[in-house]
């Protein structure tokens, strides 16, 4: 099994496909948004984002506890660069004491964006600390 989309709800496609695909450099598949759904592909790798558009004007479900995790390499040259495109963090890149390198963010609906870089701890255990 392999996690290779998510689908996000929004409340307006179009503003949130500009920011996925001018802001973070995510390569647009299909839709313009203007029939209320767009797809992408993430600048790296194989997975897509679904950006779906909401029921409602304005209506866009906030569920705390879900964040979008998204590996950066070079995580700090890339925070630069969208800076420099305007985009604001909530936390720029710093060591977590898990041993992943975080800057946090929000998208244009208030859904909260991660990007990390996990480098050799990518698929292993955080080591835990030893007592004396």
């Amino acid at each position: 099994m392999r996690l290779n989309h998510v689908l996000i709800y929004v409340a307006d496609v179009g503003r949130s496909l500009a920011f996925y695909e001018n802001e973070l450099g995510f390569v647009r598949i299909e839709g313009s948004g203007k029939d209320g759904y767009a797809r992408l592909r993430a600048p790296d790798g194989e997975a897509t984002l679904g950006l779906h558009q909401c029921e409602g004007e304005g209506a866009v479900p906030q569920h705390e506890g879900i964040r979008l995790y998204i590996e950066v390499e070079d995580l700090d040259a890339a925070c630069r660069r969208f800076q420099d495109r305007g985009v604001e963090f909530e936390q720029p890149p710093q060591d977590m004491p898990w041993g992943w390198r975080h800057a946090y963010l929000r998208d244009p609906d208030g859904h909260e964006l991660s990007l990390y870089w996990a480098g050799d701890l990518r698929y292993r255990a955080t080591p835990k600390p030893t007592t004396m």
